[in-house]
């Protein structure tokens, strides 16, 4: 009798499709996911930051930038087509912002906007009819402690990782009743490069808002570098928990990460039962 498993038990590595790998999060990523004998697709908007990553045949390396929606469409197909499907979409890529609200310039605020929230989503919209139809696949948004409590100084970045919050907790409401799994990770300050050369500030500053939003700016990219978080602890926690099967909705990430939320929801408790009466007495009278 032959011992060798059939075919049918074999199981193919997971696909990862992983956005913004030229640096941080997304590069440790794609490292650990190839390490893993993953099948893995490597994007950034400069393919030639991304020459560590020798394509393979389990490596697809692929210029993407995800405001572009032909570039979305066209890196899907392609990743589809090399490797059969896409079980897990890692929307990594993001940029950061430095100003007081009062400071925030439009074209800045729209172009992170353009990059933390449309393109994430264009990235989910492209990957969703794949995973329904196999009805499998777990999509990882990245936002940030800053989804979770506002900060001077970060205000329009804080308005982006707090869509991606809410939009995140929308679809897996819609898509795990297909088997298909959302999570969204929450970094506190991390040794990548979010604080430094990644991130612009306002060309205006206001003396009035130095004391707060003035200083919340010095102070982290005064961090830049030197943060608390260790990438290669991050990504190895996130790997971990998809590959569980069952990854959390909320992976909090960083001592900071969860004192700060915790804090945010004791915030959020003392506010709501302090006027508990007046929320209850603002619908119509029962009959």
């Amino acid at each position: 009798m032959n011992s060798s498993p059939s075919k049918s038990l074999i199981t193919e590595p997971p696909v990862w499709f992983i956005t913004g790998c030229s640096t941080g999060f997304g590069q440790e990523l794609a490292k650990q996911a190839i390490q893993h004998g993953y099948r893995t697709v490597v994007t950034a908007r400069d393919p030639s930051k991304l020459e560590g990553f020798g394509a393979t045949d389990n490596v697809l390396v692929l210029e993407l930038d995800v405001t572009q929606p032909e570039q979305v469409g066209a890196a899907v197909e392609a990743a589809e087509a090399r490797f059969g499907g896409i079980d897990v979409l890692v929307n990594n890529a993001g940029i950061g912002y430095f100003a007081a609200i009062e400071e925030g310039e439009v074209a800045e605020v729209r172009k992170m906007f353009e990059v933390n929230v449309f393109g994430l989503t264009a990235m989910i919209q492209a990957v969703l009819p794949g995973m329904r139809k196999r009805r499998s696949g777990c999509i990882v948004n990245f936002a940030s402690l800053a989804g979770i409590r506002g900060m001077p100084a970060l205000g329009q970045y804080n308005a982006t990782k707090f869509a991606v919050e809410g939009l995140s907790e929308a679809l897996w409401r819609e898509v795990e009743p297909l088997g298909l799994r959302v999570m969204v990770v929450e970094p506190s300050g991390f040794r990548t490069d979010w604080a430094g050369r990644s991130a612009h500030e306002s060309a205006k500053q206001i003396d009035d808002y130095m004391a707060s939003a003035g200083a919340v700016r010095n102070a982290v990219r005064a961090s830049s570098g030197k943060q608390p978080g260790d990438p290669v602890r991050a990504v190895q926690a996130i790997i971990k928990a998809v590959a569980s099967g069952t990854p959390p909705h909320h992976l909090l990430l960083g001592n900071d990460a969860f004192e700060g939320a915790m804090a945010k929801l004791e915030d959020l408790r003392r506010d709501f039962t302090a006027a508990e009466a007046v929320a209850r007495g603002a619908d119509f009278p029962k009959p």
